[in-house]
């Protein structure tokens, strides 16, 4: 492993810590914006891979899975607060 996929593992690996209270609380960010982070971060991921840098691509691909589970929670709190206001 090389010290530039350490620094890089490391940086993600510090992303995902970051987005933990947000997928346990009830604060969640856009869904547009999760889901566009998603989407770069699994692009990310792939990258890393075509520079044989496996770790840093575990890492990012796990960012874009926290970002899709802020999406998909996000997307579910609009649906119910959408029923609540229909009733």
């Amino acid at each position: 492993m090389s010290w530039q996929e350490l620094i890089l593992t490391l940086g993600q690996v510090i992303f995902i810590v970051a987005l933990l209270p947000s997928v346990f609380t009830k604060d969640k960010p856009e869904i547009w914006t999760s889901v566009l982070t998603g989407l770069v971060a699994y692009s990310i991921g792939v990258t890393y891979t075509t520079l044989h840098m496996p770790l840093a691509a575990v890492s990012a691909g796990l960012n874009g899975v926290f970002w899709t589970i802020l999406a998909v929670q996000k997307l579910r709190l609009n649906k119910s607060a959408g029923k609540r206001k229909a009733k």
